[in-house]
């Protein structure tokens, strides 16, 4: 067999079992999470995979330890000595970075349940007791209050103690049922499976959705940009992070988290936080490896990322309010512009935050709502201190409606570098280029590649893409509206009233001939006579 049909036949493979899992994975959360809303279900359904994915880990993980001591997990754990050891193992700078004591592991929490000896109480220190393996360590911070929103005594679960205990019970015997560790898996089975639900979870979830998940093709497109070029990352920056799926396409398009040197970010909700770092988790990425805060970027910025990045990614909340406290003008982030985004829209203030973080050698892509391309008052100074003094903006992408969860407003991307070797901005016009979709459109492939071959050529294309001089931008009074630039008017057919006129006597003989036919009609059935009258 050719490289390129073994090529082909493992993305066959692939895509069977990653629809056989999808399948599964949702079938199990619509049979079980009852009346209970989609957004909350998922605590408990993403948590309970997480907890499998980490106790399978930990298995391996020992299992490799242990291979020459011809010895169980359990039987060492009896050994203190051999149980330290397996304890620092585990814990060190090369670590896993936690630890499950062999009566805590998946394996026999199934046993348990199928004993009918599976209580909430006992899950709730298994959960307590992996958190405090970790207290004092490096990993501390990655794994603090991973959980929490595995709320266990919610009466949504069920009003009793037992009704709970037999609901995750549910769940976790499902979830067992599933083959995340099968051999012949050509897929990343447990992150493959995680992204999933979290998309069909944000597809119930309505305007919520936008809290936590960027649609898999925009993530796409805008990893697509920030890496062009590039097979390695000194590290990459995302400060509305959400779930992390964003963070971890850039890795996708590098060839994965090895390629890149560490992953930054920072989500303001708690539960968006959990999850962003059980996703990276998931997908592989070590806890040396990433660096995520939980708190307000624009307000509270995590003083460790203090820092310049290389690939700076984000799809804030759009026009969100902040403080834009007049304490922020002496803030270096924004100083340098002379005004503050205003209260109502904070579009400009994450712009401008991300900026400052943005590397010399570095490129920037940032999913934002039309407006920030056209307002005035102080976004427009922001606007023209970006584009004329600063000359960071590099292209405008203006992209189709209704691509996001919770908002069908059209959105753009907007690209920038500190490096730029022309005074000129690329506008592509996208906004027409989509698969129609039953709750949202979607960018195809093809969508996709369009767009990079034409931001890569800088070259206008007709009714696509035109490249703007500064001077073409400022005879515009810099306002970035991409109808200004890219003409998409379609001139419409000359109409020939003759024309017309002529089919609309045809439509006049088939009318009157239709009549007459049913004149016929209802004078057979005596309902009118021969002069029209009714027959009656």
């Amino acid at each position: 067999m050719s490289e390129t049909n073994k090529a082909l036949a493992t993305q066959e493979i692939q895509a069977k079992q990653q629809a056989e899992l999808d399948s599964k994975l949702w079938s199990i959360a619509n049979d079980l999470r009852g009346n209970m809303d989609a957004a909350e279900f998922k605590n408990y359904m993403l948590g309970i995979i997480f907890y499998r994915f980490l106790s399978n880990k930990l298995e391996k993980t020992v299992n490799d330890i242990l291979k020459d001591d011809g010895i169980s997990y359990a039987e060492a754990w009896e050994n203190e000595s051999a149980r330290q050891s397996i304890v620092e193992a585990l814990t060190d700078d090369t670590g896993i970075g936690y630890v499950i004591e062999p009566r805590y592991l998946w394996s026999t929490m199934v046993k348990m349940i199928k004993d009918e000896s599976f209580t909430i109480e006992y899950l709730t220190n298994a959960i307590t007791a992996l958190s405090e393996s970790t207290q004092g360590k490096e990993s501390e911070h990655d794994f603090a209050n991973l959980f929490d929103d595995m709320d266990l005594n919610s009466t949504h679960l069920g009003k009793t103690a037992k009704d709970r205990a037999d609901l995750i019970g549910k769940v976790i015997s499902k979830v067992d049922a599933l083959s995340f560790d099968s051999d012949d898996a050509q897929i990343d089975v447990f992150g493959d499976a995680y992204e999933y639900l979290i998309s069909q979870f944000a597809s119930s979830a309505g305007k919520k959705a936008g809290e936590f998940y960027t649609p898999q093709q925009v993530s796409k497109l805008l990893a697509k940009l920030v890496t062009y070029g590039k097979t390695k990352l000194r590290n990459v920056y995302d400060p509305t992070c959400g779930s992390g799926s964003l963070l971890l396409r850039v890795g996708d398009e590098v060839g994965g988290s090895d390629n890149i040197g560490k992953y930054f970010g920072q989500e303001k909700i708690s539960t968006t936080y959990n999850l962003a770092r059980m996703n990276l988790f998931l997908h592989g990425v070590r806890f040396k490896k990433f660096d995520l805060e939980n708190n307000d970027t624009l307000e509270n910025p995590c003083p460790r990322h203090d820092m310049k990045f290389e690939a700076v990614v984000a799809n804030p909340p759009y026009s969100a309010k902040w403080s834009a406290d007049p304490k922020f003008l002496n803030d270096p982030r924004f100083s340098g512009y002379g005004r503050l985004a205003p209260k109502s829209k904070a579009d400009y203030a994450f712009v401008l935050h991300m900026l400052y973080h943005l590397a010399d050698d570095g490129v920037m892509a940032v999913v934002l709502p039309h407006g920030v391309l056209f307002r005035g008052a102080a976004e427009g100074e922001i606007r023209k201190t970006i584009v004329k003094d600063r000359n960071y903006l590099d292209a405008v992408i203006g992209l189709p409606a209704n691509l996001f969860f919770g908002t069908s407003i059209p959105t753009c991307v907007l690209v920038f570098k500190k490096c730029k070797k022309d005074h000129s901005v690329l506008f592509i016009d996208a906004s027409k280029e989509f698969e129609p979709g039953k709750n949202q459109n979607r960018l195809t492939d093809a969508n996709i590649q369009k767009i990079m071959d034409t931001y890569v050529a800088r070259k206008d294309v007709k009714k696509y893409a035109h490249l703007a001089d500064m001077e073409e931008i400022e005879k515009n009074d810099f306002n970035l509206n991409i109808p200004r630039y890219v003409d998409t008017f379609e001139e419409e057919k000359p109409i020939d009233i003759q024309e017309v006129l002529a089919d609309l006597r045809k439509l006049k003989v088939e009318r009157d001939a239709l009549d007459a036919k049913i004149d016929g009609y209802l004078k057979e059935l005596g309902l009118i006579k021969e002069d029209g009258t009714d027959g009656k």
